[in-house]
Protein backbone atom coordinates (compact mmCIF):
# COMPACT_ATOMS: atom_id res chain seq x y z
CA UNK A 1 0.00 0.00 0.00
CA UNK A 2 1.35 3.41 -0.93
CA UNK A 3 1.99 5.75 1.98
CA UNK A 4 -0.19 8.87 1.86
CA UNK A 5 0.77 12.24 3.02
CA UNK A 6 -1.74 15.14 3.00
CA UNK A 7 -4.27 13.32 1.64
CA UNK A 8 -2.73 14.08 -1.86
CA UNK A 9 -2.11 10.55 -3.97
CA UNK A 10 0.50 10.64 -6.64
CA UNK A 11 -0.64 8.96 -10.46
CA UNK A 12 1.54 6.16 -10.92
CA UNK A 13 3.57 6.23 -14.33
CA UNK A 14 5.83 3.83 -16.82
CA UNK A 15 8.48 4.93 -18.82
CA UNK A 16 9.68 2.37 -21.56
CA UNK A 17 13.44 3.23 -22.21
CA UNK A 18 15.72 1.75 -24.48
CA UNK A 19 18.12 0.43 -21.51
CA UNK A 20 15.40 -0.21 -18.63
CA UNK A 21 12.05 0.66 -17.54
CA UNK A 22 11.31 3.24 -15.03
CA UNK A 23 8.75 3.63 -12.80
CA UNK A 24 7.41 7.50 -11.47
CA UNK A 25 5.17 8.92 -9.53
CA UNK A 26 3.38 12.23 -10.73
CA UNK A 27 1.88 15.21 -8.79
CA UNK A 28 0.34 18.15 -10.32
CA UNK A 29 -0.88 19.08 -13.78
CA UNK A 30 0.36 19.36 -17.25
CA UNK A 31 0.96 23.02 -17.83
CA UNK A 32 2.54 23.90 -14.25
CA UNK A 33 6.04 23.94 -13.94
CA UNK A 34 7.83 20.62 -14.99
CA UNK A 35 10.11 19.39 -12.19
CA UNK A 36 11.87 16.09 -12.36
CA UNK A 37 12.80 14.60 -8.93
CA UNK A 38 15.77 12.26 -8.57
CA UNK A 39 16.05 10.70 -5.27
CA UNK A 40 19.04 8.93 -3.24
CA UNK A 41 21.06 5.90 -3.12
CA UNK A 42 18.49 2.82 -2.25
CA UNK A 43 16.03 5.13 -1.55
CA UNK A 44 12.84 5.65 -3.98
CA UNK A 45 10.22 8.26 -5.45
CA UNK A 46 8.64 7.75 -1.83
CA UNK A 47 11.36 10.43 -0.71
CA UNK A 48 9.45 13.25 -2.02
CA UNK A 49 6.17 12.16 -0.51
CA UNK A 50 5.95 14.50 2.01
CA UNK A 51 7.60 16.94 -0.28
CA UNK A 52 5.72 17.25 -3.06
CA UNK A 53 2.26 18.08 -2.12
CA UNK A 54 3.72 21.30 -0.54
CA UNK A 55 5.37 22.32 -3.45
CA UNK A 56 3.09 25.40 -5.41
CA UNK A 57 2.13 25.27 -9.04
CA UNK A 58 4.46 22.16 -10.25
CA UNK A 59 4.21 19.52 -12.08
CA UNK A 60 6.49 16.97 -10.49
CA UNK A 61 7.70 13.79 -11.60
CA UNK A 62 9.43 11.95 -9.58
CA UNK A 63 11.25 8.89 -10.73
CA UNK A 64 12.44 5.10 -8.95
CA UNK A 65 16.14 5.44 -10.53
CA UNK A 66 17.13 2.20 -12.29
CA UNK A 67 17.85 -0.88 -9.55
CA UNK A 68 15.44 0.88 -6.99
CA UNK A 69 11.77 0.88 -5.69
CA UNK A 70 9.87 -0.37 -8.85
CA UNK A 71 12.05 0.01 -11.90
CA UNK A 72 14.00 -2.64 -13.42
CA UNK A 73 17.38 -3.41 -13.24
CA UNK A 74 20.67 -2.90 -15.38
CA UNK A 75 21.55 -5.66 -17.49
CA UNK A 76 24.01 -8.27 -15.71
CA UNK A 77 27.32 -7.68 -15.44
CA UNK A 78 26.32 -4.22 -15.52
CA UNK A 79 27.27 -1.57 -12.78
CA UNK A 80 25.19 1.58 -11.78
CA UNK A 81 27.24 4.62 -13.05
CA UNK A 82 25.50 8.15 -12.83
CA UNK A 83 26.09 8.87 -16.17
CA UNK A 84 23.68 6.16 -17.08
CA UNK A 85 21.51 7.96 -14.70
CA UNK A 86 21.86 10.92 -16.49
CA UNK A 87 21.00 9.96 -19.81
CA UNK A 88 17.86 8.39 -18.38
CA UNK A 89 17.18 11.71 -17.04
CA UNK A 90 17.12 13.33 -20.67
CA UNK A 91 15.36 10.20 -22.06
CA UNK A 92 12.23 10.47 -19.21
CA UNK A 93 12.17 14.45 -19.91
CA UNK A 94 11.54 13.59 -23.80
CA UNK A 95 8.99 11.15 -23.52
CA UNK A 96 7.58 13.59 -21.27
CA UNK A 97 7.71 16.43 -24.25
CA UNK A 98 10.12 18.77 -21.98
CA UNK A 99 12.46 20.49 -23.89
CA UNK A 100 13.28 22.35 -20.52
CA UNK A 101 12.57 21.37 -17.07
CA UNK A 102 13.60 22.19 -13.42
CA UNK A 103 15.93 19.56 -11.67
CA UNK A 104 15.09 18.33 -8.11
CA UNK A 105 17.34 15.64 -6.02
CA UNK A 106 18.46 14.44 -2.88
CA UNK A 107 21.34 12.98 -2.22
CA UNK A 108 22.91 10.64 -4.80
CA UNK A 109 19.84 12.35 -7.30
CA UNK A 110 21.46 15.87 -6.26
CA UNK A 111 24.74 14.36 -7.51
CA UNK A 112 22.96 13.23 -10.51
CA UNK A 113 20.97 16.47 -11.14
CA UNK A 114 24.41 18.35 -10.80
CA UNK A 115 26.13 16.49 -14.07
CA UNK A 116 22.69 16.44 -15.86
CA UNK A 117 22.64 20.43 -15.42
CA UNK A 118 26.39 20.60 -16.69
CA UNK A 119 26.27 18.00 -19.90
CA UNK A 120 22.98 19.65 -21.57
CA UNK A 121 22.70 23.34 -19.95
CA UNK A 122 20.41 25.33 -22.29
CA UNK A 123 17.38 22.27 -21.13
CA UNK A 124 17.79 22.71 -17.47
CA UNK A 125 15.72 25.55 -15.86
CA UNK A 126 16.52 25.52 -12.05
CA UNK A 127 18.81 23.28 -9.86
CA UNK A 128 17.52 22.27 -6.15
CA UNK A 129 19.71 19.80 -4.57
CA UNK A 130 19.06 18.66 -1.06
CA UNK A 131 21.65 17.57 0.68
CA UNK A 132 24.05 16.40 -1.73
CA UNK A 133 25.94 18.38 -4.61
CA UNK A 134 29.11 16.34 -6.44
CA UNK A 135 29.86 12.74 -6.07
CA UNK A 136 32.96 11.70 -3.48
CA UNK A 137 36.27 13.56 -5.77
CA UNK A 138 39.71 10.79 -6.58
CA UNK A 139 42.72 11.31 -8.27
CA UNK A 140 43.61 10.25 -11.91
CA UNK A 141 45.96 7.39 -10.53
CA UNK A 142 43.07 5.84 -8.58
CA UNK A 143 41.46 5.08 -11.91
CA UNK A 144 42.47 1.64 -12.74
CA UNK A 145 41.95 0.16 -9.07
CA UNK A 146 38.54 1.98 -9.59
CA UNK A 147 37.68 0.06 -12.06
CA UNK A 148 39.19 -3.20 -11.02
CA UNK A 149 37.33 -2.71 -7.74
CA UNK A 150 33.84 -1.95 -9.39
CA UNK A 151 34.68 -5.18 -11.91
CA UNK A 152 34.85 -7.74 -8.95
CA UNK A 153 32.63 -6.02 -6.50
CA UNK A 154 29.47 -6.02 -9.46
CA UNK A 155 30.59 -10.02 -9.98
CA UNK A 156 30.21 -10.50 -6.28
CA UNK A 157 27.03 -8.43 -5.59
CA UNK A 158 25.03 -10.19 -8.57
CA UNK A 159 25.65 -13.58 -6.62
CA UNK A 160 24.09 -12.09 -3.66
CA UNK A 161 20.87 -13.05 -2.11
CA UNK A 162 18.96 -10.04 -0.57
CA UNK A 163 17.56 -10.61 2.48
CA UNK A 164 14.30 -11.72 3.11
CA UNK A 165 11.73 -10.52 6.14
CA UNK A 166 8.52 -12.20 7.61
CA UNK A 167 7.02 -9.13 7.23
CA UNK A 168 6.46 -5.37 6.31
CA UNK A 169 7.10 -4.37 9.68
CA UNK A 170 10.39 -6.33 9.99
CA UNK A 171 11.56 -4.17 7.02
CA UNK A 172 10.51 -0.78 8.23
CA UNK A 173 12.59 -2.13 11.66
CA UNK A 174 15.74 -2.65 9.39
CA UNK A 175 15.32 0.50 7.16
CA UNK A 176 15.26 2.14 10.67
CA UNK A 177 18.58 0.54 11.43
CA UNK A 178 20.21 2.04 8.17
CA UNK A 179 23.34 4.92 7.87
CA UNK A 180 20.99 7.87 8.06
CA UNK A 181 18.90 8.56 11.10
CA UNK A 182 14.81 8.48 9.85
CA UNK A 183 11.30 8.57 11.77
CA UNK A 184 9.16 5.42 11.53
CA UNK A 185 7.08 7.54 8.76
CA UNK A 186 9.94 8.15 6.67
CA UNK A 187 11.13 4.50 6.45
CA UNK A 188 7.81 3.37 5.98
CA UNK A 189 7.24 5.39 3.43
CA UNK A 190 10.66 4.28 1.43
CA UNK A 191 10.22 0.89 2.77
CA UNK A 192 6.75 0.25 1.08
CA UNK A 193 7.69 1.40 -2.41
CA UNK A 194 11.16 -0.16 -1.86
CA UNK A 195 10.19 -3.79 -1.42
CA UNK A 196 8.62 -6.72 -3.12
CA UNK A 197 6.71 -10.20 -2.45
CA UNK A 198 8.62 -13.39 -2.16
CA UNK A 199 8.10 -17.27 -2.08
CA UNK A 200 9.39 -16.57 1.81
CA UNK A 201 8.04 -13.66 2.58
CA UNK A 202 9.46 -9.47 1.52
CA UNK A 203 12.39 -8.80 0.30
CA UNK A 204 14.33 -5.09 -0.94
CA UNK A 205 13.69 -4.53 -4.57
CA UNK A 206 15.94 -2.72 -5.32
CA UNK A 207 19.68 -4.28 -7.23
CA UNK A 208 22.27 -6.13 -5.01
CA UNK A 209 24.69 -4.31 -7.81
CA UNK A 210 23.59 -0.74 -6.45
CA UNK A 211 26.23 -1.60 -3.74
CA UNK A 212 28.83 -2.20 -6.14
CA UNK A 213 31.56 1.00 -6.62
CA UNK A 214 31.32 2.76 -9.49
CA UNK A 215 33.65 2.01 -12.65
CA UNK A 216 35.10 5.55 -13.08
CA UNK A 217 34.56 8.44 -10.31
CA UNK A 218 35.40 11.97 -11.27
CA UNK A 219 38.65 14.14 -10.37
CA UNK A 220 38.03 18.08 -9.71
CA UNK A 221 38.67 18.66 -12.84
CA UNK A 222 36.17 16.46 -14.18
CA UNK A 223 33.59 18.50 -11.42
CA UNK A 224 35.10 21.59 -12.29
CA UNK A 225 34.06 21.25 -16.24
CA UNK A 226 30.97 19.87 -15.56
CA UNK A 227 29.89 22.77 -13.14
CA UNK A 228 31.59 25.57 -15.71
CA UNK A 229 29.42 24.19 -18.13
CA UNK A 230 25.84 24.95 -15.89
CA UNK A 231 23.61 28.26 -16.90
CA UNK A 232 21.01 27.06 -14.44
CA UNK A 233 21.10 29.02 -11.32
CA UNK A 234 21.25 26.43 -8.37
CA UNK A 235 20.33 26.25 -4.74
CA UNK A 236 21.84 23.71 -2.44
CA UNK A 237 19.86 23.02 1.23
CA UNK A 238 22.54 21.76 3.48
CA UNK A 239 20.75 19.90 6.73
CA UNK A 240 22.47 20.85 9.64
CA UNK A 241 22.32 17.21 11.77
CA UNK A 242 23.75 15.74 8.57
CA UNK A 243 25.66 12.68 8.70
CA UNK A 244 26.87 14.42 5.08
CA UNK A 245 27.42 17.66 6.13
CA UNK A 246 30.52 16.19 8.28
CA UNK A 247 31.90 14.51 5.01
CA UNK A 248 35.64 16.42 4.21
CA UNK A 249 34.35 16.48 0.30
CA UNK A 250 31.58 18.72 1.09
CA UNK A 251 33.45 21.74 1.82
CA UNK A 252 35.77 21.09 -1.36
CA UNK A 253 32.85 20.90 -3.41
CA UNK A 254 31.28 23.87 -2.60
CA UNK A 255 34.65 26.00 -3.51
CA UNK A 256 34.49 23.82 -7.09
CA UNK A 257 30.82 25.22 -7.30
CA UNK A 258 30.98 28.83 -5.46
CA UNK A 259 27.77 29.53 -7.37
CA UNK A 260 25.97 27.50 -5.42
CA UNK A 261 23.32 29.30 -3.06
CA UNK A 262 23.50 27.32 0.22
CA UNK A 263 20.68 27.48 2.79
CA UNK A 264 21.70 25.79 5.98
CA UNK A 265 18.45 24.28 7.70
CA UNK A 266 17.79 22.10 11.19
CA UNK A 267 17.57 18.25 10.06
CA UNK A 268 19.10 15.17 9.03
CA UNK A 269 19.51 14.06 5.48
CA UNK A 270 16.24 13.20 4.59
CA UNK A 271 14.92 16.41 6.01
CA UNK A 272 12.98 16.75 2.50
CA UNK A 273 10.83 13.84 4.08
CA UNK A 274 10.47 14.70 7.70
CA UNK A 275 8.80 17.68 9.66
CA UNK A 276 11.11 20.06 8.11
CA UNK A 277 9.70 19.28 4.48
CA UNK A 278 7.34 22.61 4.93
CA UNK A 279 10.40 24.70 5.64
CA UNK A 280 11.82 22.95 2.57
CA UNK A 281 9.55 23.52 0.28
CA UNK A 282 9.03 27.39 1.72
CA UNK A 283 12.99 27.57 0.17
CA UNK A 284 12.43 25.49 -2.75
CA UNK A 285 8.88 27.29 -3.72
CA UNK A 286 10.58 30.88 -3.80
CA UNK A 287 13.50 29.62 -6.16
CA UNK A 288 11.53 27.73 -8.47
CA UNK A 289 8.87 30.60 -9.06
CA UNK A 290 11.86 32.81 -9.47
CA UNK A 291 12.56 30.93 -12.98
CA UNK A 292 9.79 29.23 -13.72
CA UNK A 293 8.70 27.71 -17.67
CA UNK A 294 5.89 25.66 -19.06
CA UNK A 295 6.93 22.45 -20.85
Amino acid sequence: MLPQFESVMPKQRIFELTSVTLAAQEWGEVGQTPVLALHGWLDNSASFSELAPKLKNVHLVALDLAGHGQSGHRPPGVAYNIWDDVAEVFAVADQLGWEKFTLLGHSRGAIISTVAAGTFPERIVSLNLVDGLLPMLVKESDAPAQLAQSIMEVKDKSAKQLRVFSDIDTAVKARLGGHFKLSLKAATALSERGIKAVPEGFSWSSDSRLMAASAFKLTAGHAKAFVSKITAPALLVLAMDSDSKIHPYMGEVLKIYPDVVVEEMPGTHHLHLEVEAKQVAEVLNRHIALHQTVA
